[in-house]
């Protein structure tokens, strides 16, 4: 008698390594944390975005360096592992060098044309509506049953962009997504792993490239598991400084194991954890072209023109000693 197992159906096993953290922001992750950084993903164009907005701040004096907690996850993962190892100056000239975008889309977009297995994969993860733990499952299995480009080609490319080093900053934590289990898994200093390692997991979109090994796990992109900014790891934080893609307002339809609403909803529930918030978004995005290099220069000079008009006010809410939203809490100005 034959029988088929469905792998959504699957009962998640327990867990002992540490790296599964569920979400909840009633845990306080954030509670010992005075000024925390969230890095959410967004494809190529939000990483030239968020480095030329961050190398804005710098710039104009904004102490990015103190931050106590930096998330990263997928594309804002390579910008936090720059962040946190003082490479920021050096991956804002790489980004700046066209010659060198090729570095960042051969880490970040796929090469040519999709195999159906992977245009499979990546549609399982695309209509997703919901971050069910079945949900998660079924495009994990999806995932782990592409046929991508290698998985240490892939952590070549990113250690190009963030070094060889092993994780060492205590600040950092790299979201990623158990193919098996659906957890939400959070890697940081001291689990072993090189920055190269945790940010290929936490960039591996379904389907585009190679659920990557984590121990005895194998995870793929951080914005599977229902969020693209995971500000549940900073719950009870003094203050927060979030660079997403969205603001949620455009939200209308479910996709990517997201809801309308959702992320409105974590930065309600973060500022409700008793944290002081400051939301940055792009003034612009086409979400079709977000793994296009051709967008790369506009993001940067975008990023750079919305950073330097936010940095005096944000030093204030940064730097300061008081807490002082001076930006208020909308995403586009």
């Amino acid at each position: 008698m034959e029988t088929s197992l469905d792998p959504a159906s699957v009962p998640a096993p327990r867990e002992p390594d540490g790296l599964a953290l569920p979400r909840s922001f009633s845990a306080g992750y954030g509670s010992a944390v005075e000024r925390g950084l969230c890095l959410g993903g967004g494809g190529l164009f939000f990483v030239a975005w968020q480095v030329g907005y961050l190398h804005a701040l710098m710039t104009k004096g904004v102490r990015l360096d103190r931050a106590d907690r930096v998330i990263g996850t997928s594309a804002g993962s390579i910008v936090a592992s720059s962040l946190v190892q003082s490479r920021l100056n050096l991956l804002h000239a790489e980004v700046s060098i066209l010659s060198r975008v090729p570095t960042l889309v051969g880490a970040l977009a796929p090469a040519g044309r999709l195999r159906p297995s992977q245009d499979r994969a990546l549609a399982t993860f695309l209509e997703a509506q919901d971050a069910e733990p079945s949900t998660i499952r079924a495009i994990g299995h999806a995932a782990l049953a592409a046929s991508t480009p290698g998985q240490a080609r892939m952590r070549r490319n990113i250690s190009l962009i963030v070094g060889h080093a092993r994780l060492r900053a205590d600040a950092l934590r790299i979201t990623c997504t158990d193919t098996f289990t659906g957890a939400r898994c959070v890697l940081g200093h001291p689990s072993g792993l090189t920055y190269a390692r945790a940010v290929a997991a936490s960039s591996a979109v379904p389907g585009v490239f190679p659920p990557q090994p984590v121990g005895d796990r194998f995870c793929m992109d951080g914005g599977v598991s229902g969020s693209g900014t995971h500000l549940d790891l900073l719950s009870g934080a003094r203050r927060v400084l979030v660079l997403a893609l969205s603001d949620g307002t455009d939200d209308t339809d479910a996709m990517m194991t997201q809801r309308p609403g959702d992320g409105r909803r974590e930065l309600a529930d973060l500022r409700a954890s008793g944290s002081e918030v400051v939301l940055r978004v792009p003034d612009e995005v086409d979400l079709a072209t977000l793994m296009a290099p051709a967008t790369v220069p506009r993001a940067l000079a975008m990023g750079a023109g919305q950073g330097s008009a936010d940095a005096e006010h944000l030093a204030e809410f940064w730097n300061g000693d008081r807490v002082e939203d001076a930006l208020g809490d909308t995403g586009r100005q």
